[in-house]
This record gives C-alpha cells, sequence and structure tokens, in this order.
C-alpha cells in the first residue's frame, strides 16, 4: 500500500488533564508524536501503514469490523478517510466511534487518514 498519513486531534476540555486525552490518543495510536497544538487542544501524526497497526487489532478484539468498515466507508471522501472515536472509550483502550458533535460529552478523538486508495485501505483494516 502507497503512503499512508495519520493526523489525530482531539479537544481538551477545562475538566480534562492534557495528559489523559493523549494517553487516550495512543491508546489507539501509541507510536503518535503527540504535541499541544494551542490552548485545548491536543494533536498527532502518524505515517506508515504499521502506525495503524493497535487500530487494526483493536477492530478485531472489540469485533466491530463491520460497523467499523461502514462508518470508514461514510467517512471517506477523495483520498482521506475522517471519522471519531470516543475519548473515554479510547481512554480504557477500547474502540467506540463517534459522531463529531453532541454524542459525547467531553467531544470525540478526530482521526483523518490520507492515503492514495482508502477503499483497500479500509478493507484492510476491517477484512474479516
Amino acid at each position: 500500500m502507497n503512503r499512508v498519513e495519520i493526523n489525530v486531534e482531539a479537544q481538551v476540555n477545562p475538566t480534562e488533564s492534557y495528559e489523559k486525552v493523549e494517553a487516550a490518543i495512543r491508546n489507539v495510536f501509541p507510536n503518535a508524536s503527540v504535541k499541544v497544538r494551542e490552548e485545548g487542544m491536543v494533536m498527532a501524526y502518524l505515517e506508515g501503514l504499521d502506525a495503524l497497526t493497535k487500530l487494526y487489532n483493536l477492530l478485531r478484539r472489540e469485533r466491530i469490523r463491520s460497523a467499523a468498515r461502514s462508518v470508514l466507508r461514510r467517512g471517506a471522501e477523495g483520498k482521506l478517510i475522517t471519522f471519531y472515536l470516543n475519548k473515554q472509550a479510547a481512554y480504557m483502550e477500547r474502540l467506540s466511534f463517534s459522531e463529531p458533535v453532541g454524542e459525547s460529552p467531553l467531544g470525540p478523538i478526530k482521526v483523518q487518514i490520507r492515503c492514495e486508495e482508502p477503499e483497500k485501505l479500509i478493507r484492510w483494516l476491517t477484512e474479516e
């Protein structure tokens, strides 16, 4: 598979700690290079298919590949796949997809994956 770039960002609410939001991101993307962009926001950047290994494994452990497939396809546009993860679930090393607003009181983790062949990547992540 060609070049894969992953951008992850999450809002840090006044009731949350940066460390816990960073931990939630690292529970899904352990090799993430995490940084605080501006007050109230944590961002991470990763490259390569191996950066998705933990996500790949969590989809199998949680047995949500079919749901993930539809979420990822719905979020695919051109060479970009956008989806949202529940921050509290990620902190507990669980996967739960979320809507961009309103579903999670603390807000979601936004994940954007850029690659040449999104459908091929989705198939790899969610294959039976």
